[in-house]
């Protein structure tokens, strides 16, 4: 089976002040919280999403990714 290319990086955005940061995602773990760095709030994953990455992101997370592309239901964190 051919190797899956996954985007580590996505732009996440703030939704209280609409900072955006450009970061690089983990592989190894779902991110549930996120420390703005333009207001210091602390954001957290929305009910049903995995991840914080998945919530407010631009590029959901590399196991949902993952999951898509094999054509999954991504529930990556259940």
């Amino acid at each position: 089976m051919a190797e899956i290319a996954v985007e580590r990086h996505s732009t996440i955005t703030c939704p209280d002040c609409g900072h955006r940061a450009t970061d690089t995602m983990p592989t190894d773990f779902c991110q549930y919280f996120y420390d703005c760095s333009g207001c210091g709030s602390v954001l957290k994953a929305k009910p049903g999403d995995c991840c914080v990455y998945c919530s407010y992101a631009d590029v959901p997370c590399p196991p949902v990714q993952e999951a898509r592309a094999r054509g999954e239901d991504p529930d990556c964190c259940a």
